[in-house]
């Protein structure tokens, strides 16, 4: 009977020994990944900060450098989303309001300007929502709309006011290189064409020959561009440079030699301003005479917004696309206006100032107490700054916060699936952690981060966060590396 007793004690604690190494080898192979990842030669001069995190718990299941603060790149967006989604909510939508400065008499004359004031609705003319050539489709609707509520003539101008969003023109730590190009175009009160500026060229056929500009849609007044771009190379390598609201820009670089006509992107000079031109226009040419040339507030000394306002006549409001509609865009395609314009949001929607600055103190102070914010520095929505520092225990702080939210499902819903969708469509292709993986994605020159979650096969969701900087290698070799730790996490327990 005592060898019995015996040998049924030997029996439940091999059982239990065996149990506990499975539950460790289960965790441990996400740390086994992690540390081959950390040893490859080629990040041997590389910041690696990595973190697994229980979504249920908080417990730690593997990390390395856990609380270092690096240059997150694109997966900053995830700030930015997830704070608007908590703070106003996935049904909000921007207003654009036009008001009556003036009198407008019973034959349909205005005595004084139309002033349109921004709510920061960045779907205004925006190719995302917008087939090619359907981007002026809301101001003739606008227009059409003014003509209906008895509008003949504009005896002042058509001034657009993006004041309430501030004009900070772009964030810290934005690069010069940057600025200039489309993805370098900042958040405005008074977004339009994605504050894009397209410019036409005709490319010679011989390399080196020089580049003609043949056009800019839209038409900026006053826009004085220098053109040292040359035929050459293959595909656009051209780079616009210039400052916001500066008329000047020049281009440099090289477009396809022998390609004939060549459209590139670059950033709008001054939104709010091209904003009251293209209305004028558009009024003008369905036969409302507009009197003085267009106006942005910017270049008005004016009274505060609210001031102001009060002694005006609100005649028309256009509500725009939703958090939940632009947090997709945002995310899944990772589109950088898209991030500062809901990032501006926050201040907006929030207390009326929609100023980077302030967006950002009030994103900063909603997050204190919830996640430890000590090392988190964060200059801007999209991820463009270099000023930005973030740890990957700080996004998985984040992404466990958001996991029990009433807006999860909102916000998850915007994440790119691997091997699926959005930015992560070619990511674990194939592989385990194919249709498991959901996360933003971050690449800049020497910088790939990712942040989401992960599904395990027993069902558990973990947090993740990887971030690399100064790597020696190409960024697709990076990101083999980094597939390897996804699909440990995916085949974890």
């Amino acid at each position: 009977m005592v060898e019995l007793k015996l040998s049924l004690r030997i029996f439940a604690i091999g059982i239990l020994f065996f149990a506990g190494k499975n539950v460790g080898f289960s965790q441990n192979s996400i740390q086994t990944a992690i540390d081959a990842f950390s040893s490859n030669a080629y990040f041997a001069n590389a910041s690696i900060s990595f973190t697994a995190m229980d979504c249920s718990n908080g417990q730690i299941l593997a990390s390395k450098n856990p609380t270092l603060s690096l240059s997150p790149a694109s997966t900053t967006k995830l700030f930015a989303t997830a704070t608007a989604f908590q703070l106003l909510g996935k049904d909000y939508a921007p207003q654009t309001r036009i008001y009556l400065d003036g009198e407008l008499s019973k034959d349909g004359v205005l005595n004084g300007n139309l002033w349109i004031r921004g709510g920061g609705d960045v779907a205004l003319g925006s190719r995302y929502y917008n087939g090619d050539g359907r981007e002026k489709e809301f101001l003739e609707k606008w227009a059409d709309t003014l003509i209906k509520l008895g509008i003949k003539k504009i005896n002042g101008a058509v001034v657009s006011d993006a004041s309430e969003f501030g004009y900070e023109g772009a964030p810290d730590g934005w690069n010069w290189g940057d600025m200039g190009n489309y993805y370098g175009a900042g958040a405005s009160g008074l977004p339009i064409y994605d504050n894009m500026l397209r410019y036409h060229f005709q490319v010679g056929a011989k390399s080196g020959a020089s580049t003609n500009l043949t056009g800019t849609t839209p038409i900026v007044e006053g826009l004085q561009f220098s053109n040292y771009i040359k035929s050459g190379g293959q595909g656009d390598n051209s780079y616009i440079y210039g400052a916001p609201y500066s008329m000047d820009r020049f281009g440099t670089g090289t477009l396809g030699a022998g390609q004939g006509r060549f459209t590139v992107k670059g950033s709008l000079p001054d939104p709010e301003l091209t904003f009251s031109q293209e209305f004028t226009k558009i009024l003008k040419s369905k036969g409302v005479q507009v009197k003085e040339t267009a106006l942005s507030a910017r270049t008005l000394v004016q009274q505060s917004a609210t001031t102001r306002y009060s002694n005006m006549k609100l005649f028309f409001l256009y509500k725009g696309k939703t958090l939940n509609s632009i947090a997709w865009w945002t995310n899944m395609k990772s589109v950088n206006l898209f991030a500062e314009e809901v990032l501006c949001w926050i201040g907006y929607g929030t207390s009326g100032n929609g100023s980077i600055d302030n967006s950002i103190s009030r994103m900063m102070n909603y997050w204190s107490g919830k996640i430890n914010t000590i090392g988190l520095y964060i200059t801007d929505g999209s991820g463009l700054s270099r000023s930005n520092a973030i740890s990957s225990k700080h996004f998985c702080e984040l992404l466990k916060y958001m996991n029990s939210s009433k807006e999860f499902n909102a916000f998850y819903a915007t994440l790119p699936v691997a091997g699926v969708s959005g930015t992560l469509s070619s990511v674990c292709k194939n592989q385990a952690g194919e249709g498991k993986i959901h996360a933003k994605s971050g690449t800049m020159k020497r910088i790939k981060a990712y942040s989401g979650y992960a599904e395990t096969k027993s069902g558990k969701r973990i947090c993740f966060s990887i971030i690399i900087n100064n790597f020696n290698c190409s960024s697709e070799y990076t990101v083999e590396q980094m597939e390897k730790v996804f699909n440990a996490m995916v085949l974890s327990e």
